[in-house]
């Protein structure tokens, strides 16, 4: 019964422990394979570009082959002369969606849907940079100049968060896993769970942090790119199931932290025998074989715990048989049971 109830005690917080590393690992498979719908609408942001027009919302490309060329008069700025370049090139995309370790591309149909053609290989510490992805920098050698003053120190704000929020996910998915492999030794005891519980906090902390900053850096990106470029027909949006599986994970890990908690305290998995073995007493009291004999109450026939009445004063006129008050003789009277 020890150990089934210790199973049974940690059965909660294990299952909550595989809940939090599948929904961590839907985050980090978004935006990986373009193959893949399921995948695919898995993004943190989405850029749409797929009405891009200039400042003064004529199209780009009707601009673009109206002035021959002339870049000078295609705005005020290179950020438009540079958009009407790569739209011309087809170096930009209809829509992009940005995902933590890469980015995907593709074309919106009449109908209205977005279908994925492109993923890009994923890699550690991704950042999505619009300048190179929409080659905009074949205008113009200064690259840093190119983009808006707020969308640039939004992009730079991204560029630098983006990082950490990796190593948070990154760190978030490795205590999980460990977390699992330790939760496999809390079978056996208390301090198994109490070292589980350890971990299980580290994995916690991380996916919450990493949640925290993803829902807030998005959310302050999308602002500063409506802001900056809805004068170019430009739009963002942020995700919805990336966000489900990030704050699910969170869930998860704090139940599996708290669960984890409680069974370091209860549950021990030892069973009472070995308990009062412990203590120096057996707790397994064996039956009485047949045809033995244990000694009795004195004087006959007396409980455990009874006061003995107070025996007569012998006289030599009483009959004793085999001198019973003798102590030289006497004689201890047993029971048969």
């Amino acid at each position: 019964m020890g150990k089934a109830g210790r199973i049974a005690c940690i059965f909660t917080p294990y299952v909550l422990t595989l809940g939090a590393l599948a929904s961590l690992i839907v985050v980090w498979l978004g935006c990986t394979k373009s193959s893949s719908d399921s995948l695919n609408n898995i993004y943190y942001f989405r850029a749409d570009l797929s009405n891009l027009t200039a400042s003064g919302g004529s199209s780009l490309l009707d601009t673009l082959s109206s002035d021959l060329g002339d870049l000078t008069n295609l705005g005020s700025d290179d950020f438009e002369a540079a958009l009407a370049i790569a739209k011309s090139n087809n170096d930009i995309r209809d829509f992009y969606d940005i995902g933590l370790m890469g980015y995907c591309a593709g074309n919106k149909t009449s109908s209205g849907s977005y279908e994925v053609d492109y993923c890009s290989k994923p890699k550690s510490q991704f950042w999505f940079d619009p300048v190179s992805v929409w080659n905009l920098n074949s205008t113009t050698s200064d690259t840093e100049d190119i983009l808006p003053s707020s969308l640039k120190k939004a992009i730079n704000t991204y560029k630098t968060v983006s990082k950490w929020m990796f190593i948070a996910y990154a760190v978030a998915l490795v205590a999980t896993v460990v977390e699992l492999v330790v939760g496999l030794f809390a079978i056996c005891s208390r301090l198994g769970s109490l070292a589980t519980s350890i971990v299980s906090g580290v994995a916690f902390l991380f996916t919450i942090a990493a949640s925290i900053t993803a829902t807030a850096m998005f959310a302050v990106l999308k602002g500063a790119f409506e802001s900056a470029l809805k004068q170019y027909g430009m739009h963002g949006s942020m995700g919805k199931n990336i966000y489900v599986a990030t704050w699910i994970a969170t869930a998860f890990a704090f139940g599996a932290s708290l669960f984890w908690l409680l069974s370091s305290c209860c549950c021990s998995g030892r069973s009472p025998y070995h308990g009062d073995r412990r203590r120096g007493r057996n707790a397994v009291t064996a039956e009485k074989a047949p045809y033995t004999y244990e000694r009795v109450g004195s004087p006959y026939g007396a409980t455990p715990g009874d006061i003995p009445p107070v025996a007569a004063p012998y006289t030599q006129h009483q009959n004793v048989p085999m001198e019973t008050y003798h102590r030289q003789n006497a004689y201890e009277p047993f029971r048969h049971v």
